[in-house]
């Protein structure tokens, strides 16, 4: 779709809501003629009351104009303010002259963000209550009222999950890049074992003299990990020995008295054993994930995994008997040859098997997947909101409650990711990475810290080696992650009064 801004350079802005409206579209940015067929102008106006954003689009033949405005005195309190009332409006227009040219109103409405439930957090937090908070998000946002009621119950469960937290918490992140095999509908930064099998030794060496040079930093700070989740990739891949070597490495490294949560993802059930579990239990880990995506034969041959449904029933027996208290399964709605009604089948299976945490993602059509290379066969936008509907009414009837969500670029129909979990099973860590309550440490390749300040808001990252080869030959690079985080964590421990314990430190 052809796009011009005027009054404006929100290019960005432009884009999110035009491929949210318009899926198969791609932006290209410039003057709109006459001749042009599907185009958007979109303009950006301040007066001296009101700023006010307008779109003219041309869709297949059709004309439509939308409005929106925002109160100029809304602008004007600083630069942040005034871009994101902006980006807004542009967004919200051009939403209105879309939905006039289609008919149709996406389940999520105008919003375009990866968070929309902080939305709601911060209304409940400036003091609406929840009615008014809800009323906004559908007259504002126009956002449907099934995914309003999922806003309400992850900002209930954000917000107690903040209200534990003290200010001497972090939480923990280690990164195993391997996997079994790669599916389908990955675009992570993660290995098979048959080709790399050989770095797993070094990979492993290198990771627990990472965890040494944090953990000295993280010590001398006196900071205290709430959560540590092992994720990957699959760490199960690890053998029982690896598995216990890095748990015991972290054990010596980090003080771990107030650990709330302690996750390991067992996601590939071919790689779950007995005694891998027993090793995870030793070591304290509350909660697995064994995600079987699906419980179709079709659609793990068509995603690339090599285990069976019967695999995920011998793992789950497995976990129930292995002492670890929480589990969770993944699930993925619209994967390559499931529907609807075999979808249903894997949801009702799942919930026989008694995990008292679920997720259920949406698939993202993610450019460096085979799904998208191969160019995969994939249910339409109607079916996975079928299959999404489907979960919905099921798991609350179930018992389950939304406790985190996001969303993703390119996702099936614009849909999301949601965990779903049974009173007191909430996986706390999801909810401090997505609600950005506090800093994540990252350690391992790929990992991607997240230094939060969650007074102000104010997030610094940075970035481990991508590769696990380069991650093993860049290691000088642990030094300067090390210096980023105690600088910002200092700081952040003196500026909440913890001066006096990082100065004894």
């Amino acid at each position: 779709m052809k796009l011009q801004l005027k009054g404006h350079a929100y290019r960005y802005a432009a884009e999110q809501i035009m491929t949210v409206l318009f899926p198969g579209d791609r932006p290209e940015f410039g003057p709109v003629g006459a001749a042009d067929g599907n185009s958007a102008v979109m303009t950006l106006s301040v007066g001296p009351v009101w700023a006010t954003a307008v779109t003219r689009l041309r869709r297949d033949g059709k004309c439509a104009v939308g409005r929106s405005r925002a109160l100029r005195m809304d602008l004007e309190r600083d630069t942040f303010s005034r871009d994101r009332v902006c980006q807004r409006i542009v967004k919200l227009s051009f939403f209105k002259a879309a939905v006039s040219v289609t008919g149709e109103f996406p389940a999520w409405g105008a919003l375009t963000g990866v968070r929309p439930a902080r939305l709601v957090t911060q209304m409940l937090e400036r003091g609406m209550s929840e009615g008014a908070a809800a009323a906004a998000m559908s007259r504002t946002y126009f956002v449907a009222p099934d995914r309003v009621k999922l806003c309400l119950s992850t900002a209930r469960a954000s917000r107690r999950a903040q209200a534990a937290l003290k200010e001497d918490m972090f939480s923990l992140y280690v990164g195993i890049p391997f996997c079994p095999t790669r599916c389908a509908y990955c675009s992570f930064v993660s290995s098979s074992v048959e080709k790399t099998f050989g770095l797993m030794e070094p990979y492993l060496d290198t990771l627990c003299h990472e965890a040494a040079l944090m953990g000295e930093a993280v010590r001398e700070l006196r900071l205290r990990p709430r959560t540590v989740y092992i994720g990957g990739g699959t760490p199960t891949t690890l053998s029982a020995e690896q598995l216990d070597r890095l748990l015991a490495a972290l054990e010596g490294e980090f003080d771990l008295s107030a650990l709330a949560e302690f996750t390991v993802e067992a996601g590939r059930p071919d790689t779950v054993t007995e005694e891998k579990l027993r090793v995870l239990h030793s070591h304290g880990v509350t909660r697995v994930s064994i995600n079987p995506q699906s419980m179709e034969a079709q659609v793990l041959e068509a995603i690339g995994r090599r285990h069976s449904p019967g695999q995920v029933l011998h793992a789950m027996e497995l976990a129930r008997a292995s002492g670890i208290p929480h589990i969770n399964m993944d699930l993925i709605a619209g994967l390559p040859e499931d529907t609807p009604e075999g979808f249903r089948r894997t949801l009702d299976h799942c919930l026989a098997l008694g995990p008292d945490n679920l997720t259920v993602h949406t698939l993202a059509l993610k450019k460096g997947s085979r799904v998208m290379l191969e160019g995969l066969s994939v249910p339409g936008a109607a079916e996975v909101g079928e299959m999404l509907d489907y979960a919905n009414r099921t798991l609350s009837a179930a018992g389950y409650a939304p406790y985190y969500l996001y969303r993703q670029k390119y996702m099936s129909g614009s849909f999301e990711n949601v965990g779903w979990s049974k009173p007191g099973a909430e996986g706390l860590y999801n909810i401090y990475i997505m609600e950005e309550l506090h800093t994540i440490l990252s350690l391992g390749a790929g990992g991607s810290t997240k230094l939060v300040d969650p007074r102000t808001g104010r997030i610094e990252r940075y970035y481990n080696c991508k590769y696990a080869k380069e991650y093993l030959e860049k290691t000088e690079k642990f030094e300067t992650n090390r210096a980023q985080f105690t600088e910002f964590e200092r700081a952040l421990l003196a500026s909440c009064g913890g001066a006096e314990r990082s100065a004894k430190a």
